[in-house]
């Protein structure tokens, strides 16, 4: 191989591997290195270099002048050295050019091993590079293969995984050449290579179909709040805009509903609600449970739980289907969220007013202040401090000491009444289990009864007389 030929393929390889010239260039001269550690026995005392105009590789092998060689591997004595260099002088250094196309065919074999391998390398630290920085997007690829319900997909340069956690459920990936997108979400390094970590489950990959698909988003117009998903059935997205004159929703969903239906036929049918964003944790949930209707929304903010009323007809509407509406509406709004119809929650406003009405010293007036000012039941009072109490006008701290004092003892006596009712159900429950357990016991001797005889009807028997054959 000659200087031009070799320059020439490093220059291929620049282009095709996608690799930079400097990292070949130094995996070269390391080849070459490691080739004449094995053919000249050398140690530390030479140097490579690999001259780009020319293509010429140099090998220079460092030895020390002295007067009298001791060690020839790396001494020269000052009259050799003069007759290369008349310079020379004790205790210098002198570069000895070394051939470096003689290195026999072990020295070769290593040095293409060391190349491969470094352009290995170099290219897997590339690929990384490449990917580490695109976590977050979406890419397309062609199936390869399935290993134990894992997806091996081709991106071209390299290969990527997507786990079958990380797999839309009873979507089938079997047919091999088939195109899929998907989103990176890990990109990591291990000992075979880069590994690319692939899904389609991820609630980000569903955003990630959304700014693909509309320009507002990536232009940062409008932004997507949050994403609740549950993959291959249904999901929740809410956006909102930073532009009031455009609307956000229907920005998402397209003339005729165009964008949307692309998201929703990339991921297979799964069914997409749009929801503005809101500020207000009212308005947002009320926005997030659609179709239903939302009557009353009360809020707990220190729980950031909310209990929400809507008319009797839509409560299963509301739930959803095994309760997914109301799932993915408390994931999207990031609170928890009771549902109750309307006539259950008048039921329960009833009942804790007519607690506060039981307690001693509460009539009316100050049963309304209390209901008033968010305290519906005696268990409300009992959970928060007289302190508290008091700061409603009308009723001073020893009023509302007194009152807190006898919800405590409602709400003990309460928790007394229930224990003991359970205990009376369990016994129950227990009695009847045994007085069954007892029947069938009795019916099983009954019958074992009626199959053997008595000694009464056998006497019987044995006394009546045969009949004549």
């Amino acid at each position: 191989m000659n200087n031009q030929e070799l320059k020439r393929i490093i220059d291929q390889i620049c282009r095709e591997k996608g690799l930079d010239r400097s990292v070949l260039i130094v995996t070269l001269e390391e080849a070459i290195k490691s080739a004449a550690k094995r053919k000249y026995g050398l140690t530390d005392n030479f140097e490579v270099t690999f001259n780009e105009e020319t293509g010429e590789i140099d090998v220079f092998h460092f030895k020390e002048v002295v007067e009298k060689v001791v060690n020839p591997g790396t001494q020269i004595s000052l009259e050799e050295a003069r007759k290369l260099d008349p310079e020379s002088a004790l205790g210098e250094e002198l570069g000895l050019k070394l051939d470096a196309t003689n290195f026999g065919r072990i020295a070769a074999q290593s040095a293409k091993q060391v190349i491969i391998q470094r352009m290995k390398d170099a290219e897997r630290d590339l690929i990384f590079d490449e990917y580490k920085d695109r976590v977050g997007e979406i890419v397309n690829g062609i199936i390869q293969r399935v290993e134990k319900g894992n997806v091996i997909l081709n991106l071209g340069r390299t290969e990527a995984l997507l786990p079958t956690s990380e797999q839309i459920p009873r979507e089938s990936y079997h047919h091999r050449g088939d195109r899929l997108r998907a989103l990176i979400i890990d990109a990591r390094l291990v000992n075979r290579g880069p590994q690319i970590v692939l899904s389609r489950s991820h609630p980000d990959f569903l955003a990630a179909l959304f700014e693909a698909e509309v320009p507002e988003i990536s232009e940062g117009i409008v932004k997507i709040v949050a994403v609740a998903r549950e993959p291959g059935s249904r999901a929740k997205i809410s956006v909102t805009t930073v532009d009031q004159e455009i609307d956000p929703v229907g920005a998402c969903v397209g003339l005729k509903g165009t964008r949307v239906q692309s998201v929703v036929q990339e991921l297979k049918g799964e069914k997409i609600d749009i929801i503005p964003f809101s500020p207000d944790i009212a308005h947002y949930v009320a926005s997030a449970l659609a179709p239903a209707a939302v009557l009353r929304v009360v809020m707990d903010e220190e729980a950031k739980s909310l209990e929400v009323i809507v008319p009797d007809d839509q409560l299963s509407l509301a739930i959803g289907r095994k309760g997914q509406n109301v799932r993915l509406a408390s994931r999207l709004v990031g609170w928890r969220i009771d549902v109750k119809n309307e006539s259950k929650y008048q039921r329960s406003l009833k009942d804790g007013y007519q607690s506060l009405l039981r307690l001693p010293g509460v009539g009316e007036v100050t049963a309304d202040l209390l209901f008033e000012s968010g305290y519906g039941s005696a268990r409300d009072i009992f959970e928060v401090d007289p302190q508290q109490i008091s700061l409603i006008e009308g009723i001073n701290l020893a009023k509302a000491k007194q009152i807190w004092s006898a919800a405590k003892e409602y709400v003990e006596n309460l928790a007394k009444e229930d224990a003991e009712e359970a205990v009376r159900e369990a016994m129950a429950k227990d009695f009847f289990s045994q007085k069954s357990g007892r029947e069938e016991i009795r019916e099983e001797s009954l019958d074992l009864d009626s199959l053997a005889p008595t000694a009464e009807s056998s006497k019987k028997a044995s006394d009546k007389p045969e009949e004549a054959v």
